[in-house]
């Protein structure tokens, strides 16, 4: 799978006293640039990269007739909305396959604060969507009914408890348990926020959820589908789960369509947010401003997703949202063989804008380890520039990379870089600094501080407005030992931002507003 984003606020005051809270023995990027570290293979590391069987207990469906499951909690765009989806009835595979009709069941979640009855409720919207495939031999499928419902007016920071389904026909749900997010604020954050990239769905899979949830999240940033679906609920209908899409959901099919699973399973915030696309949105979490991009949708400045990321970017308030993070699937700064300076047109497109705007921290994927850099802009030390964060190591069954782009004999060929998909080409020689007139470095790149093959994740703790603790857990260690650990530290002084302006932001309440009443004549 892509990339995913989680958070798990219900323990605050527990993750407060974490052992890793005020550890005055963790470096910071203040100390930094670092001298580059590479640690040496363990192949006992390398777990099992086997995808889960069919018939294995964690995949089987456990409820009947049209009783909800896959059930899965995601952010809105600010704290008092959230989605909840799930699926009922059976998908079904084969080469003559008929659909569900979305009307049969209606879409309804009741809720309430805890401990109170629960006496509000909320309706939705229910699609079915089918994989086509125009080759011989391929059996098609299509899914069981899709339920998305968002609940507005909630309190901040707040225990709620629910239910999904439909009541008219006994259908509903047990009851779960989500806490909302914190309000924003500079003082005002979730606890712990787990990250992790290509996750898949094998016994590697297993592991990496395993110490995930050891760890305690309030928010996860992210199909065999329904089966990984399953495999989740017990996690992701009590944990938000934001997600964006990377290679592996492209999914072709009939008359050219992609990206239909992805976009008809995940509720997206992204109308609250002014987008116009499942690939691109961004909502807040506390004090934190979340940016999630598209790699597989254009990315030119001309195009409708610069476009809106410039409003976006422009309507931060960094009084209220101090951090500035954004997530997309494949990296611009990863020193693996692996897709190696693959996603540089869309580096070249946007780097200039999240530096201006003062993006603190990214996150990718795709590569199938672990690395992070120093703070870095145009391949160049920056004291101001974000730093890099590829978690690909989920555990899919692609297996880890392992080479080095800058050993001998692994630089590829240029001509080898372009993305598959988006085509075009960008990555050429350097034209300055320690590698100028090559393609690759003659040893570990000077902005690569940490890089590991191994299975794992990661926890991104914000204690305030300018300091972040960041753990990078492995699989094969103890649910309570850190691979890697730093305080990311913010220099607003030293390093001003582009400020996002009361007109910027009006302008997007007017867009917004807009988009509204759009869709409500259109839905009338």
């Amino acid at each position: 799978m892509g990339f995913a984003l989680m958070s798990v606020i219900e323990l605050v005051l527990v993750f407060s006293l974490s052992f890793f809270h005020g550890d005055e023995g963790v470096l910071s990027t203040l100390d930094g640039p670092f001298k580059p570290v590479t640690v040496p293979l363990d192949n006992s590391s390398r777990g099992k990269a086997v995808d889960l069987s069919d018939t294995d207990p964690v995949v089987q469906r456990v409820v009947e007739g049209f009783e909800p499951e896959q059930i899965s909690l995601s952010l809105s765009a600010t704290y008092d909305s959230v989605w909840i989806s799930w699926i009922t009835g059976e998908f079904h595979i084969g080469y003559n396959i008929t659909s569900l009709d979305p009307k049969t069941v209606a879409s309804v979640v009741q809720y309430g604060m805890y401990g109170l009855p629960i006496t509000d409720e909320a309706t939705g919207y229910s699609l079915v969507y089918n994989q086509l495939y125009p080759f011989e031999g391929l059996q098609n499928y299509t899914s069981g009914i899709i339920h998305h419902v968002r609940l507005t007016g909630l309190m901040p920071d707040t225990l709620y408890q629910y239910q999904c389904g439909d009541p008219s026909i006994s259908a509903m749900s047990d009851v779960y348990y989500f806490r909302t997010m914190p309000v924003s604020g500079p003082h005002s954050y979730p606890s712990r926020v787990a990250v992790v990239g290509d996750l898949g769905l094998t016994f590697n899979t297993t592991s990496t959820v395993d110490h995930m949830i050891s760890n305690h999240p309030d928010l996860v940033l992210l199909p065999r589908w329904d089966y990984w679906g399953r495999y989740m609920q017990p996690l992701v209908s009590k944990v938000p789960i934001m997600v964006v899409e990377g290679n592996h959901e492209i999914e072709q099919q009939a008359e050219n369509q992609t990206f239909v699973a992805y976009s008809s399973r995940f509720a997206f915030p992204s109308e609250e947010s002014g987008s116009s696309s499942t690939f691109y949105y961004s909502f807040n979490a506390g004090g934190i401003h979340f940016i999630m991009l598209g790699a597989y949708i254009s990315y030119n400045k001309p195009e409708d997703q610069y476009k809106w990321l410039e409003r976006d970017l422009a309507s931060v308030d960094r009084e209220a949202t101090p951090w500035l993070v954004a997530a997309w699937h494949p990296p611009w700064y990863s020193t693996y063989k692996a897709h190696y300076r693959e996603a540089e047109c869309m580096r070249v497109e946007m780097e200039d804008i999240l530096y201006k705007y003062g993006v603190d921290i990214v996150f990718n994927g795709h590569v199938h380890a672990y690395e992070r850099s120093n703070r870095v802009y145009n391949y160049t030390l920056d004291p101001c520039g974000p730093i890099y964060i590829v978690v690909g190591d989920g555990g899919n069954r692609e297996k880890m990379a392992i080479a080095h782009a800058d050993e001998a004999g692994n630089c590829p060929e240029p001509s080898t870089t372009p993305d598959e998909y988006m085509g075009g080409y960008c990555a050429f020689n350097f034209t300055s600094g320690p590698a100028e007139g090559k393609f690759c470095w003659d040893w570990q790149p000077d902005y690569s501080a940490y890089r590991e093959s191994s299975f794992g994740h990661g926890i991104l703790e914000v204690q305030n407005e300018t300091h972040a603790l960041w753990t990078w857990h492995r699989n094969k260690d103890m649910y309570n030992l850190a691979g890697d650990e730093i305080y990311i530290v913010r220099q607003p002084d030293r390093c001003p931002v582009e400020l996002g302006d009361t007109t910027m932001g009006a302008l997007l309440d007017q867009y917004l507003e807009e988009t509204r009443k759009e869709n409500a004549i259109y839905y009338i």
